[in-house]
């Protein structure tokens, strides 16, 4: 087949139930609200935690981030589990441990039982932040993955914003504990719904159980595309499934995990989850030092995440990955530098700091979630062939869980030994070298069969 026509005749000849597609990742996307619930929910209860039990701004720092110590411990485990005993199966026992963190955190009598909590919080989030996206990569057409798969990072930012909304309205009773505990509602939910959700296709395929992976297939194809798209994982399945983690060190794969892992790790070191986990706090070094007023402001740029994202779910799948990507994170680079710029003049007569942070952040915020937020987490769930898929995202998501710890912890030491300006200008380098990465090693896949993508090394060139 010509490169110039990359979307296969399986996908030119199969009609999409749409509605079931979207049930499939609305309710897989309840694993993204559980997600950013999770890591969101501690921009406030930190404030209140830290009165709690006096925490020093270390300890501050180890509650924050053992919670990613989980993710990276659920991810190696959830890319392993997901492939041996399916994506179905793996997302329940996520969901499970999300009520047991749930429960857990609001009983914490003391600090360290509150970071066993977190640190089960954590490693639920990388069982569902690996199989989530590669259920719906494995289930959905090429010409509406992008959106589908997008639709994970949409319900992330819904429950970051759901939890400073409930961060804002108990600020006043200085009640972290059932900020925490209300998050078992929504993973009690999750839970419920997984149960009504089919396998993936390709997963039973690859396990032999062809006829129940055709009538998978047939619940949201005709009969003409189910067969077609089975002859593109039989063929896609002719190298076996791969058990090793040296495999994804391959000569066929390293460019897929170059580019993943790459990118996932460049998503955090730009600073991302500074905003999430210690918004109040950079709030309150720029002049807004009320407690409410602080979770408030997180607040309004939470809501701004969620409305941007909607950007990239309409945007991703016709303008293409790379363009959003040049345009987010420009925005990126010039609000950080900006926000430098003010900590470094924020002396200067007249200078309203507290009112440019603000803008600098809802800017960045934005450009973020039409760019690197979804697009991080399509590419991952794209260019890994299917032998190494589950494997392929579980690296992903560990090197995305390793930079994002590495920046949550040292957040508030960096802030205080280099200066608010000098912290958020080193942010800014990174997002100049993630735009030169995405120019030099970023493919775009718009269109294009998951096998197309993966299983042809002319396909993972990145374009212009």
């Amino acid at each position: 087949m010509p490169e110039a026509t990359p979307v296969s005749i399986a996908a030119q000849h199969t009609e999409v139930k749409r509605g079931f597609l979207w049930r499939v990742s609305l309710i897989t996307g309840l694993g993204g609200v559980l997600y950013g619930f999770d890591m969101g929910i501690i921009a406030a209860a930190l404030i209140f935690v830290r009165e709690t039990f006096r925490l020093s701004p270390q300890m501050e720092e180890i509650v924050v981030s053992v919670v990613l110590i989980g993710a990276m411990t659920g991810s190696i485990a959830g890319g392993m589990i997901a492939d041996r005993i399916g994506r179905r199966a793996t997302l329940l026992w996520g969901g499970a441990i999300f009520i047991i963190g749930s429960i857990l955190a609001p009983l914490a009598p003391n600090v360290w039982t509150l970071i066993v909590a977190r640190a089960f919080l954590g490693v639920a989030i990388g069982f569902t932040s690996v199989t989530a996206p590669i259920f719906v990569s494995e289930l959905a057409p090429p010409q509406s993955r992008g959106t589908l798969i997008g639709l994970y990072q949409f319900t992330l930012t819904l429950g970051i914003a759901l939890a400073d909304l409930i961060g804002y309205w108990l600020a006043a009773q200085h009640g972290w504990r059932l900020m925490f505990g209300l998050g078992a509602v929504p993973a009690a939910i999750f839970l419920v719904l997984i149960l009504t959700l089919p396998e993936s296709p390709r997963w039973l395929f690859g396990q032999g159980r062809h006829a129940e992976a055709q009538a998978v297939l047939k619940t949201y194809t005709n009969e003409a595309g189910a067969a077609l798209l089975l002859e593109d994982i039989r063929i896609a399945l002719l190298t076996r499934v791969e058990t090793r983690w040296s495999a994804l060190w391959s000569p066929a794969v390293r460019p897929s995990l170059l580019i993943a892992v790459g990118f996932t790790v460049l998503q955090q070191v730009t600073g991302i989850n500074t905003i999430i986990y210690y918004g109040p706090q950079i709030f309150a070094l720029a002049g807004i030092t009320e407690n409410k007023s602080a979770i408030f402001a997180t607040l309004l740029v939470a809501a701004v995440n969620v409305l941007a994202t909607v950007i990239a779910l309409v945007l991703v799948d016709r303008a293409g990955r790379k363009p959003l990507l040049y345009a987010g994170v420009g925005g990126m680079t010039l609000s950080l530098f900006l926000l430098s710029y003010s900590f470094h003049n924020q002396a200067a007569p007249g200078h309203s700091l507290g009112m440019i942070a603000t803008a600098c952040l809802m800017l960045y915020i934005a450009c973020f979630a039409f760019s690197m937020g979804p697009i991080a987490w399509i590419l991952a769930a794209e260019v890994f062939p299917l032998r190494v898929r589950g494997r392929g995202i579980a690296a992903a998501s560990l090197g995305s869980g390793a930079s994002n710890f590495l920046v949550s912890l040292t957040f508030l030491s960096l802030i205080q030994h280099a200066g608010n300006s000098l912290t958020f200008a080193i942010y800014g380098i990174f997002c100049v070298l993630t735009l030169l990465f995405v120019r030099f090693i970023v493919p775009e896949t718009k269109g294009r069969e998951l096998e197309s993508i993966s299983n042809r090394p002319s396909a993972i060139a990145p374009q212009p």
